[in-house]
């Protein structure tokens, strides 16, 4: 965090509280500079499985609403009402559904592949799926609506060899179910939730009629924590997508090693309530928010809103009606949020009405961005919320987390109980190493990529570097210190951390830019491409100049720049030129995944003319130079 943080705490309001245990760790620093990090803190109750926890809760409070979703807007209206499932009924439908994927021979060595996006529909069946022991595979869902040729789910196929598939409605992802079926030699289950399905696709609402028979239950008592809940895929940066196995023990050592954090006594009366967008092919969406929400008892409400362009307004108006008590999003949500509440106190009520704190992910949430949430917490509550953030992989699920209050971003905090860190000696840096009952075996069907994945103690190594807050204090904290792989050395031999320059640079050139990417490996300076923020476009055309909008984009990024460089340490720091990109990010190429994350390594791909055209003498077309 900048200095100016430090220089104003003590003026600051307190924070609301957190419900958590202060930081306490254990470490053990070896000879060889290794440093081996673990949490004091037991790791606390856990279900005995995710289904065996929705029975428990449908137990428990059966007529509690459980998912919501939004119907279609009638003509005229802006959004559409509320449809609900309760947790009664959650579990009854859950029980036929199993039955029927049972009937149709699912099973362990047999998964449902989900080719949709989240739904109640999506939900139960990957409930019902994991009672019936059948792995479930959601895929991301440009994978099928936005690729040319279904590589990516070809690939998926080949790898988990699903028996059955699923979509929300047949017709969008009719060519990406016909690949599917060539690859199966015609031999898969097509299920979806159309009214009227068309012929030799299978009802999911007469499957849900299923009467269950005591094969379910059967089923279920099989269920242990070596059992496979689900196969989620990497972000196949490097690559097709990895499949990584989802072990029932990882997702309920998730749940203990929460709440073994927890330092207040839940009220089985209350109703937390969840609005969250995150796709459910991700660990973040689908294994903390989803089964963490089961596990407190919530009501969750489906968002379907994203953070793009012409799709944030759906997660705007969602939040008018509902005020959760915890927020967690993307980085770029949290700007667009940022930007729709200054400009409306209406929204701003309603967020922070229940709100205890927020939390960011996938990408380091930047210190102007703070600063603005914060200054709306206070004039909204006079209290500052805390700013958290968990930090995980699809390989080890969540693996550390700030559960604390702190003046910064940028900490990934320490680990949740139950996991141990190797903190390993990586030129200047410490690269990050894990092992605990979160983490999986390996890779699905992949012997050689698991070898490389962990070292000779077993633990598997995520690619990220890491620092200590103080490293005489390690209560402090971890601060993440880059992608040791996207990390570069210029032609000074000086390494340049792209993890913390990207939302630095970001900052700097606040509100005008949504995301950049770093490049200049071997070159003698740092170059950026750019995206302007849309939201900033639309104020640059409605001022009064003769000045084109792009100019004066350009002018201020320029500035903003400048300004950064000015304060820069040195050339690891400092921006030479940059060139702002009018084509968006490309959700198809990769460029950024579905959880709004920009991927930095195939952008320099895809754009590699532009790159190189950073570099040239004279700057190619489009470069700035700063």
């Amino acid at each position: 965090m900048a200095e100016g943080h430090g220089a104003t705490k003590a003026a600051q309001p307190p924070f609301k509280k957190l419900p958590m245990k202060a930081p306490d760790v254990s470490v053990d620093r070896r000879p060889d500079g290794t440093v081996y990090l673990w949490a004091n803190h037991a790791p606390g109750p856990r279900p005995r499985s995710i289904p065996h926890l929705l029975d428990q809760r449908a137990g428990e409070h059966p007529d509690r609403p459980y998912l919501k979703q939004r119907l279609p807007a009638a003509p005229g209206e802006a959004i559409g009402p509320w449809r609900a499932v309760s947790y009664g009924d959650a579990k009854t439908i859950s029980d036929s559904l199993a039955q029927a994927l049972i009937d149709m021979g699912l099973g362990p060595d047999a998964p449902l592949m989900i080719l949709s996006s989240n739904s109640i529909e999506h939900a139960l069946l990957t409930l019902a799926a994991m009672k019936a022991r059948a792995p479930v595979a959601p895929m991301s869902v440009p994978y099928s609506l936005m690729s040319s040729d279904h590589g990516k789910i070809r690939h998926a196929h080949r790898l988990v060899k699903p028996k059955a598939v699923f979509v929300q409605t047949h017709a969008p992802f009719e060519k990406a179910i016909a690949a599917l079926q060539e690859e199966a030699g015609g031999t898969l289950t097509i299920i979806s939730a159309d009214a009227e399905p068309p012929a030799g696709v299978k009802s999911y609402a007469a499957l849900a009629k299923t009467a269950p028979t005591a094969a379910v239950a059967a089923s279920m008592e099989k269920i242990d924590d070596e059992t496979i809940a689900k196969f989620l895929f990497t972000s196949g940066s490097t690559g097709m997508p990895k499949g990584v196995p989802q072990y029932q023990r990882m997702l309920c050592a998730q749940i203990a090693g929460s709440e073994g954090l927890r330092d207040e006594e839940r009220d089985p009366n209350h109703i937390p309530q969840v609005l969250d967008w995150m796709p459910w092919n991700h660990i973040s969406g689908a294994n903390v928010s989803f089964n963490g929400a089961l596990w407190s008892g919530a009501t969750f409400h489906i968002d379907e809103g994203k953070p793009l362009p012409g799709m944030f307004q759906t997660t705007i108006l969602n939040l008018y009606e509902v005020s959760p008590e915890v927020f967690g999003s993307a980085p770029v949500a949290f700007g667009m949020l940022a930007e729709a509440m200054e400009q409306d106190p209406k929204l701003r009520a309603a967020f922070f009405k229940n709100l205890r704190s927020m939390g960011y992910g996938g990408a380091t949430l930047s210190d102007d961005l703070y600063d603005r949430l914060q200054a709306l917490a206070i004039a909204e509550t006079g209290q500052r919320i805390p700013i958290n953030t968990m930090y995980g992989s699809t390989e080890a699920q969540g693996i550390t987390v700030v559960h604390w209050e702190v003046e910064r971003v940028g900490l990934i905090g320490l680990p949740l109980p139950g996991m141990t860190l190797k903190l390993v000696p990586s030129g200047d840096k410490l690269e990050v190493r894990v092992k605990g009952p979160t983490v999986t075996t390996g890779y699905h069907n992949d012997p050689q990529k698991t070898a490389e994945a962990f070292d000779e103690e077993g633990f598997y190594k995520l690619g990220d570097a890491c620092r200590f807050v103080d490293p005489d204090d390690p209560k402090k904290g971890l601060i993440f210190d880059g992608r040791v792989t996207e990390d570069f050395k210029l032609d000074s031999g000086t390494w340049v951390s792209v993890g913390t320059l990207r939302p630095d640079l970001v900052a700097a050139c606040s509100p005008w830019v949504f995301d950049a990417v770093i490049a200049g490996q071997d070159k003698k300076f740092i170059g950026a491409l750019i995206w302007p923020s849309p939201a900033a476009m639309q104020l640059l055309a409605q001022e009064q100049s003769d000045a084109p909008p792009l100019e004066r984009l350009v002018a201020r990024i320029k500035a903003g720049i400048a300004e950064h460089n000015a304060q820069a340490t040195g050339s690891s720091r400092r921006i030479g030129r940059f060139i702002v990109l009018t084509e968006p990010p490309s959700i198809d190429a990769g460029e950024i995944t579905d959880k709004g994350y920009v991927n930095q390594r195939l952008t320099l791909d895809r754009r590699k003319a532009q790159v190189d055209a950073l570099f040239m003498e004279p700057p190619g077309p489009g470069v700035i130079v700063v």
